[in-house]
């Protein structure tokens, strides 16, 4: 057994997975600044549900420690930081958790500590941005201590592609450190390690997987929109072309999260600093950034056709989370959906079994239900949208209702 005490800096979707993961094979502490969070955990509940009860409660047998201060790891010897990497108000990247967890774990540094990102980033925020916050502490990087990364994959409410069933990217500073960092994520990889070139590689590799995939959903999105003028079922499109090969299945919806809308953000602000205006890149986010708003004038229209009133109709919208079966509600783009509807007049109400309540009314202040919703009551709207094909939505029978479906029900 490898004789690493691990610290994992950020217990979101990402963080607490691998500290459960890690916990089967060394000593973990888990850190978190937010207190509620460290309750909830040490009380064996994971409200991102990536953990399953029994899951949590066999972390917490193995031994697993949670806390909210940083000089709880001071014995650690190796620091995984996981914490958000977002946007700001005008779409740039926004540093500050990462800035403020590199300066967190510089208290605690030691001689021959290593200290491993997995937050998304462009190219070069490791060594030029993180790893001189780590020198805060008096110690050298590359001398006294070094650092690694390896990029998260992980897809939430995914319980197929889990943690240890996803190739694992590493890099490091240097060629023994690479070595270390490879022989710790080997201990809960089960897919292989993919050891990258260096630091930059896999900060690039990572960037550009969410890129790509929002890329493609655009072009399908775009797609969406002209077989709708065509009059033209998209969805069916979509199957006929996928008889074929080397055809790749995505489908038309609305792009969200922490990931996908916001990473390609980060590439385009690096090539813009270089001097490089990434065109697809920012087309493909235009494109699907405004998607919420184009489903909302479809659904306006069709209540026209059915001599609906706009100004005070009911309308129901099912699924608030940024994806499907995931109670995430960070960055949803159906909240654009919401928004444009309201401007029209449209009387809304939204229903998500995942959401939580009090984050839906922290963050957004809209009229929520979480309550499992019944067939008979959707007949009490004027119009019903599926936003988010949540499996419990599948079960419903939409007959007698008019509905606008933004993600097919397969």
């Amino acid at each position: 057994m490898l004789k690493e005490k691990i610290a994992i800096i950020g217990l979101g979707y990402v963080g607490m997975p691998l500290a459960a993961a890690f916990s089967e094979h060394f000593e973990v502490i888990g850190y978190d600044l937010n207190q509620s969070r460290i309750d909830e955990l040490k009380n064996g509940f994971d409200k991102t549900l990536e953990l399953s009860p029994k899951q949590m409660q066999n972390a917490l047998k193995q031994g697993i420690k949670f806390t909210d201060d940083i000089y709880d790891l001071k014995e650690c010897t190796f620091f995984i930081i996981s914490v958000p990497t977002p946007i700001d108000k005008n779409k740039r990247p926004d540093l500050s958790c990462l800035q403020s967890a590199s300066l967190s774990v510089a208290k605690v540094l030691k001689k021959g500590d290593i200290v491993v990102f997995e937050s998304t980033v462009y190219p070069g925020v490791s060594e030029e941005f993180c790893a001189p916050l780590l020198q805060s502490c008096g110690l050298k990087f590359g001398i006294d201590f070094e650092i690694g990364y390896s990029p998260e994959r992980i897809n939430p409410g995914d319980k197929e592609h889990t943690v240890s069933k996803i190739k694992k990217i590493v890099s490091a500073s240097s060629k023994d450190a690479l070595e270390r960092v490879s022989k710790v994520y080997a201990q809960i990889i089960k897919a292989g390690i993919y050891e990258a070139s260096s630091i930059k590689v896999a900060e690039a590799a990572k960037v550009i997987e969410n890129t790509q995939r929002d890329i493609n959903i655009a072009f399908i999105n775009e797609l969406l929109m002209i077989f709708d003028k065509m009059e033209i079922n998209t969805q069916e499109v979509l199957k006929a072309a996928s008889t074929k090969w080397n055809f790749l299945n995505f489908t038309p919806g609305l792009v969200g999260g922490h990931c996908i809308g916001v990473d390609p953000y980060y590439l385009t602000h690096k090539a813009a600093e270089i001097g490089h205006h990434a065109e697809l890149i920012l087309a493909s986010r235009r494109i699907n950034d405004n998607m919420g708003i184009y489903h909302a004038n479809v659904v306006i229209k069709k209540m026209i056709k059915h001599n609906l009133k706009i100004k005070g109709a009911k309308v129901l919208i099912l699924g608030l989370t940024f994806k499907e079966n995931c109670p995430d509600i960070r960055n949803t783009r159906v909240i654009d959906l919401y928004n444009e509807l309201r401007d029209f007049g449209c009387e809304l109400s939204v229903n998500d079994p995942l959401a939580n309540a009090d984050e839906v009314k922290k963050f957004y202040n809209i009229n929520f239900q979480n309550e499992k919703i019944c067939e008979q009551r959707l007949k009490d709207y004027d119009c019903v949208i599926l936003a988010v094909a949540h499996d419990e939505f599948k079960k419903l029978d939409f007959s007698g209702v008019l509905t606008h479906f933004i993600k097919y029900l397969e």
